[in-house]
């Protein structure tokens, strides 16, 4: 049985299997990173992550009311001034809800005239009834009459009032519904982005802004430290920061404020290690233009000093 080939063969395979799961098990070094991480230049320090934003946070501008787009006055890297003029949405409909508000206030001033008109005659007829009486011309049955007459006409007045004070704050309603419709820049800053076109339907609740409102003449940077990590941040905290994927240009940071309120983390890195459920406190610094390009929402890599 020794002697036969198929007996060699079979051994041979056994022993080739054996050294080919050895080879699989064994792990090799790791390979070197094509680019170094970061280093922190702390003794101490805790990691963050940061997305670059402009001063005073960025402006989310929606429109009003859901319609379709009539006319988009700014592109990105626009200047504006608060109250310019962003975008127009179709105002057809509400132009001639004001229309038909003046209309009816028209109408109710007509009504109003009439109501006035029908006092005065009311008063006249009750104070010639009311002197006939004391010459004992008139009955008691006409006098009352009369008076309950005035009384009527002072109510329909009182009414009357009150449908054109309605009508006027209808009307007001109708103008500020139009002049909502006419988008303006809520403050001075730079267009970072515009995401709505001529014609478009643009709705309240989307989840795309219609456009993006920043002053980038200075910038901060909001900073995720994991929620495990809070309580080792301390106010008037130093820190440093690196765009992400570099080592060498460090852009010193000024604390600005830590954001009282932990919340789930929004910006997802990509990175294997992290949990959709983390949770994150905000801490805001502020840092001068390093000399080289930084743009809103990038990110950077944050060290901050354990004091």
């Amino acid at each position: 049985m020794l002697n036969r080939p198929s007996f060699y063969f079979a051994l041979i395979g056994i022993v080739a299997v054996i050294l080919l799961v050895a080879r699989l098990r064994h792990t090799g070094p790791a390979p070197e990173p094509l680019v170094p991480p970061p280093q922190s230049p702390y003794a101490e320090s805790i990691g963050a992550r940061g997305i670059v934003e402009s001063t005073n946070e960025n402006v989310r501008i929606a429109p009003a009311a859901s319609g379709l787009v009539e006319k988009v006055n700014v592109k990105v890297g626009d200047q504006v001034k608060a109250g310019d003029v962003l975008f127009v949405m179709d105002s057809r409909d509400a132009a001639a809800a004001v229309k038909t508000s003046e209309a009816q206030l028209a109408v109710q001033q007509a009504r109003l005239a009439e109501s006035q008109t029908l006092v005065d005659d009311r008063r006249d007829t009750l104070e010639r009834v009311t002197r006939l009486r004391q010459k004992n011309v008139a009955s008691v049955d006409e006098s009352k009459r009369d008076e309950f007459a005035m009384q009527t006409a002072e109510r329909q007045f009182q009414r009357t009032t009150a449908d054109l004070e309605l009508a006027r704050a209808q009307l007001n309603d109708a103008r500020v519904s139009l002049d909502l419709l006419t988008v303006r820049a809520p403050r001075n800053g730079t267009i970072l982005q515009v995401n709505i076109r001529a014609g478009e339907y643009a709705a309240v609740n989307s989840a795309e802004t219609a456009v993006l409102l920043g002053d980038v003449r200075e910038l901060q940077l909001r900073a995720d430290v994991d929620e495990s990590d809070a309580p080792r941040v301390k106010p008037d905290c130093k820190a440093v920061a690196f765009l992400k994927g570099s080592r060498e240009q460090a852009i010193p940071l000024e604390f600005v404020r830590i954001e009282p309120y932990i919340l789930p983390k929004k910006s997802l890195s990509g990175e294997s290690t992290e949990r959709v459920d983390t949770r994150v406190l905000q801490v805001i610094f502020r840092f001068q233009s390093p000399g080289f390009p930084v743009y809103v929402g990038q990110q950077m890599d944050v060290f901050i000093e354990e004091n």
